[in-house]
């Protein structure tokens, strides 16, 4: 029996470490932040900045976490990624973060990449989309 190339793709993700997948959805979730941003209008530097690091800082990214958690939003699978990234040990820690925030963040950002890598691009936008509604206020 063959393994399809999609298949082999989606285990070597279930086996990358962590900090890969936290790379990986970093990357991923800061573009579609910026995305958002440019398409709102907004075409000053400076301010496009300031509104993204209300999205993609450790703080933002840990509280976005916490609320998704809260909230029930995640699967199972989606919660042991979650914890899996969440004890990734760091050699640095940001200067404006603790610890704490910042394996928070780390989490976060191992679910986006996670994600990714496993192609799971409808729930990726459903997550991507519920990180921006709470960012934004709008909580159902």
């Amino acid at each position: 029996m063959t393994i399809s190339k999609k298949a082999r793709e989606i285990m070597e993700a279930n086996q990358m470490n962590s900090t890969m997948l936290a790379f990986v959805g970093d990357s991923y979730y800061d573009l579609k932040i910026r995305e958002m941003l440019c398409k709102s209008g907004v075409n000053k530097p400076n301010r496009l900045h300031q509104l993204a690091v209300k999205y993609v800082s450790a703080h933002a990214q840990a509280t976005t976490l916490a609320y998704l958690i809260e909230i029930e939003f995640l699967t199972e699978k989606e919660l042991e990624v979650v914890k899996k990234g969440r004890n990734t040990k760091s050699r640095s820690v940001p200067r404006n973060t603790d610890v704490l925030t910042y394996a928070h963040s780390t989490a976060f950002e191992a679910l986006i990449g996670y994600l990714y890598l496993t192609e799971q691009f409808d729930r990726l936008d459903a997550i991507v989309s519920k990180s921006i509604e709470y960012k934004n206020g709008v909580t159902n």
